[in-house]
């Protein structure tokens, strides 16, 4: 038999479920405050930057070792190239990390800002160049889930 709170329940948890797409902060939001989690689980101490500064999205240091590392986020809802803007100058800090497919199983991919220039796609529309990471450039085994890879 079903009780009274086991329907309202129900029903609270299904009106809490979103319909449509989400929104870009939305989606930078989860990706960045996911990040934190992952880092702080293995034993770093972070700080999130400034939200729509120029230049890195976390500052972390290692409890551990007293390292500092400064990280880009990049997150997508889906398995989707990621931006870099007009010039890959604007591509900063220690690592960058992508968080894609938000939707769904998502996947986090680890890299360096070397990695990300030399994988970067240039693109030009109507005299105007921006920059892409391609999913083929980035989904890699290599980069996947690598949170060691931080540890210098």
């Amino acid at each position: 038999m079903v009780s009274s709170a086991d329907t309202e329940g129900a029903a609270r948890r299904s009106s809490n479920r979103r319909t449509g797409p989400l929104n870009a902060q939305i989606v930078g939001n989860i990706g960045l405050y996911f990040v934190c989690y992952e880092l702080s689980k293995r034993g770093w101490n972070v700080m999130p930057t400034t939200r729509n500064a120029r230049g890195i999205d976390i500052i972390a240091y290692h409890l551990e070792t007293s390292e500092y590392v400064g990280i880009q986020v990049k997150a997508l809802s889906k398995k989707n190239p990621v931006p870099l803007g007009g010039s890959l100058d604007r591509v900063l800090g220690d690592f960058w990390i992508i968080v894609n497919n938000l939707d769904a199983q998502h996947g986090v991919f680890v890299m360096t800002p070397e990695e990300v220039k030399k994988r970067a796609h240039r693109g030009e529309k109507d005299g105007k160049v921006s920059f892409w990471l391609q999913p083929k450039s980035y989904m890699l085994a290599q980069f996947e889930g690598a949170w060691d890879r931080i540890r210098r």
